[in-house]
């Protein structure tokens, strides 16, 4: 995976949440959005300080992450 710049980790802002460029918004709210069906033009719309590279990062930072947890799945 290539080296992920616009994600930030600050303990002092919004309790050390992966953040984007430091800023109060966090990689779950972009993700978040994008699963409720929001498009990157809608939430660039409504967060305009953020640029679309930080939307595609935080997007391979969710999914780099994912493959990173092992969650032990109830067998059926």
């Amino acid at each position: 995976m290539k080296q992920l710049t616009r994600i930030t980790f600050n303990p002092e802002i919004m309790g050390g949440k992966p953040c984007i460029r430091g800023l109060r918004v966090t990689v779950g709210t972009i993700v978040g959005l994008m699963a409720s069906g929001q498009t990157p033009e809608t939430i660039l719309e409504a967060y305009p300080y953020l640029e679309l590279a930080d939307i595609y990062e935080a997007l391979a930072y969710a999914a780099w992450r994912s493959e990173e947890i092992e969650v032990n799945l109830a067998s059926v």
